[in-house]
């Protein structure tokens, strides 16, 4: 009876087969990683977003008591805020959430906000402050000072 055995070919083949199969499989881990911390940062990036969008839903797009006598923050602070116009070129880091407290979590992540009064037919074009009752807000998202996520919204003053 002869026995029968691998020749020294067959199994490098068999080696270099596998090995194949592991970098594979390899690189396809590292995508799928990279996948999901991409997804990850967008995730957050809206949250930061919708809790900024949260926070000025109710808010006056003027200033209730002043009026038009100044475009951006009449207040000292951030807690006094008490209009939209406020918020133009505020920028927190880290970020803030609809309740306005700090989330000290997200501490490499930004919000970047910036109001705009825009013509009242063409919501892209920008006016001089107070010439319209309709604004724009924008926020910006950057992770370590790279922006990730923006979003605009429009608000009439009403």
């Amino acid at each position: 009876m002869k026995h029968k055995a691998f020749t020294l070919i067959e199994v490098m083949v068999a080696i270099f087969l596998i090995g194949l199969a592991v970098v594979a499989l390899l690189v396809t881990n590292r995508a799928l990683t990279h996948s999901n911390s991409a997804g990850l940062e967008i995730s957050t990036a809206e949250f930061l977003i919708e809790q900024m969008k949260e926070l000025t839903a109710l808010l006056h797009v003027i200033d209730p008591e002043d009026g038009m006598t100044q475009f951006g923050p009449e207040e000292a602070s951030l807690a006094d805020y008490d209009d939209i116009d406020d918020f133009d070129d505020a920028s927190f880091s880290p970020p803030i959430n609809a309740d306005r407290q700090t989330l000290n979590n997200f501490s490499a992540y930004s919000q970047q906000v910036t109001v705009q009064n825009v013509n009242t037919s063409n919501f892209s074009l920008p006016v001089t402050d107070h010439t319209s009752p309709v604004v724009r807000v924008t926020v910006k998202v950057y992770l370590n000072s790279k922006l990730i996520g923006e979003q605009s919204w429009i608000r009439v003053r009403y």
